[in-house]
């Protein structure tokens, strides 16, 4: 698998992109002006909504987005999860989108979850200055624009099926019945 480029500084676009999600952007810039490498906490649902995924898979995903796919939008790393950035309305409309491919049943079981985050719910977004200590909150693809493109709930589903197929043998026949006598 080959990595993703590792992007971990934001440019001036970017960063008033992501200022513009919050309630107060000017605050917003004037604390990253001052501090670069400070955490912001910013809310989900206007300029953008998060999908977290366990890192490893969230990799898997990013890869398949850039290899077989569309592209990705911005994506973080934080408290060991990938965090991608998507489109307005993806926490909402992917999670029905998921069960309907049978996301987490009994045959899918190996799949991890995916955390959506949208209107109402806010995410920790790296520093523009990036970070590169093992662990840190950091950009794996900083924003760098102020109209990043942002995928959908029907690409992170795509890219997430993808990602899954490609980690999980996935049988079209049940489990042998462990008891039976044959």
């Amino acid at each position: 698998m080959s990595s993703a480029p590792n992007v971990t500084r934001v440019g001036s676009e970017g960063v008033a992109w992501l200022a513009s999600a919050g309630p107060f952007p000017r605050s917003t810039l004037a604390l990253w002006e001052e501090h670069p490498d400070a955490l912001v906490v910013l809310p989900c649902g206007t300029a953008f909504d998060v999908v977290g995924a366990p890192a490893a898979f969230g990799r898997r995903m990013l890869e398949r987005l850039r290899a077989e796919g569309p592209g990705s939008g911005p994506v973080a790393v934080f408290r060991g999860r990938t965090l991608l950035f998507t489109a307005p309305g993806t926490a909402q409309r992917l999670p029905s989108l998921l069960a309907w491919e049978e996301w987490g049943s009994r045959r899918t079981r190996a799949v991890p979850p995916l955390l959506c985050h949208g209107t109402g719910d806010a995410v920790t977004v790296p520093a523009p200055a990036g970070g590169d200590a093992p662990g840190a909150c950091r950009w794996l693809v900083a924003p760098d624009s102020r109209h990043p493109w942002l995928p959908g709930p029907e690409i992170v589903l795509w890219a997430a099926v993808r990602a899954a197929r490609a980690a999980v043998r996935i049988s079209i026949f049940p489990p042998a019945d462990q008891g039976a006598k044959v």
